[in-house]
């Protein structure tokens, strides 16, 4: 247990923290997740639709650290190549 001022102030900050993270990547997975069915159910023009958003959220979880860029730019792309595909 935290037995300085700061040390208990620290461990207050990092648990709202990381309630907001939890958040934060729940809404990212869900994205995910609501894209795949789009693409799984064959709806392009759906999904072509959706994508804009997709991006959106995850270059925002990108920016805060949550997933790295890179993360972010590679599920955006291959999202893509399964949208052209269809």
């Amino acid at each position: 247990m935290a037995n300085t001022k700061s040390a208990i102030k620290r461990i207050r900050k990092i648990s709202k923290q990381t309630a907001v993270n939890k958040l934060r990547k729940s809404r990212y997975k869900n994205a995910l997740k609501k894209m795949n069915v789009l693409i799984e159910a064959k709806k392009k023009l759906e999904a072509i639709k959706f994508l804009p958003k997709l991006n959106s959220e995850l270059m925002k979880i990108a920016k805060t650290g949550i997933i790295k860029k890179q993360n972010a730019s590679r599920n955006v792309s291959r999202l893509t190549k399964k949208i052209a595909s269809i």
